[in-house]
């Protein structure tokens, strides 16, 4: 692509438009900017909120995979990627799940999380690399990140994502029927599930790591968290399958248990030792007045899912 013929596709881009609202933001006040960032951080909701029908789809998909053993896989570059870094290493904390089982992957390589490496995002061949070098497969979903739509690297990653068996999703924070025009033809064609919230221009014109980044944020919690629900990761409201790596969480564990339980903070550290610190356990030993061995047994029964395993049932994932 020239550079004429980039310059032109940036102009069908509304992130890479200007924003009305904010024509005269350098000669507000502080509380007028502000004002005028968060006016436009309200319609960020919203416009996610359209989506959803396309983030179910997406839900779907990444259940189906992590049941038959495959990952989730964040491909983006700038905010992008680095959204997909964070949303990726928050998982196994908060639920308990593998390192390698929700990854991001950021145009540049990890260095490129702390400081950007410029030109990095121009490369389809990056993306399809490092595709190839973690062997994406059938099993995996990719799940492309940018909020122009039109990133090389992201495109790249997620055609040979596609060329290999997996599924694939693209979050974008431009219009849907931007997958009509030409040049994004082939990009319609190689993506299973296309998430377009539609946030308008940005407060500073192309400045994608506000409203989008936010989007972008927000969309990501939705796919792993209601994921990590629908495999019974959740009881009530409570993460139930978090690890207790540090002292924080060690403590977050007992609260969890004497919440749903009733328990005093004694009794759900005595139960928390004989479940081997899995609260999962300690609360289908309680709950179910069981012991570890039973309880053990009766969340292998039930998939993991705590309900089922303390009415003694088995529970099918999909």
């Amino acid at each position: 692509m020239s550079t004429k013929e980039l310059f032109q596709q940036l102009q069908k881009i509304s992130t890479e438009q200007r924003n009305p609202n904010s024509m005269d933001i350098d000669s507000r006040s502080t509380a007028d900017i502000l004002s005028i960032i968060n006016n436009e951080d309200k319609k960020i909701a919203l416009a996610v909120e359209t989506q959803i029908p396309y983030i179910a789809q997406a839900v779907e998909l990444v259940v189906k995979a992590f049941y038959n053993g495959g990952r989730l896989i964040y491909v983006g570059a700038g905010t992008s990627g680095r959204v997909g870094i964070v949303d990726a290493s928050e998982c196994p904390p908060t639920f308990g799940v593998p390192f390698d089982m929700v990854q991001g992957i950021i145009a540049g390589g990890e260095g490129a999380m702390f400081q950007a490496v410029e030109g990095a995002e121009d490369k389809p061949e990056g993306g399809a690399h490092d595709m190839d070098i973690r062997n994406v497969g059938a099993k995996d979903v990719v799940c492309g990140i940018a909020a122009s739509m039109r990133t090389p690297y992201v495109i790249g990653a997620v055609k040979r994502a596609k060329e290999r068996g997996a599924k694939t999703l693209y979050v974008t924070t431009n219009p849907r029927k931007n997958f009509e025009l030409p040049e994004y033809k082939h990009l319609a064609d190689m993506v299973d599930v296309a998430i377009c919230a539609e946030v308008g221009p940005e407060v500073v014109m192309g400045s994608t790591r506000m409203k989008s980044g936010t989007a972008q944020k927000l969309i990501l919690n939705m796919i792993t968290t209601t994921a990590m629900i629908r495999l019974g990761k959740i009881y009530e409201n409570m993460m139930i399958d978090l690890q207790m790596t540090n002292k924080k969480l060690v403590e977050r564990s007992k609260k969890i248990v004497m919440t749903i339980t009733g328990l005093e903070y004694e009794k759900a550290e005595q139960y928390l030792t004989e479940a081997k610190g899995h609260v999962k356990t300690a609360l289908v030993m309680i709950k179910a007045n069981v012991n570890y061995e039973e309880a053990t047994k009766r969340l292998m029964k039930a998939n993991g899912f705590v309900r089922a395993a303390i009415e003694g049932k088995e529970y099918s994932i999909i």
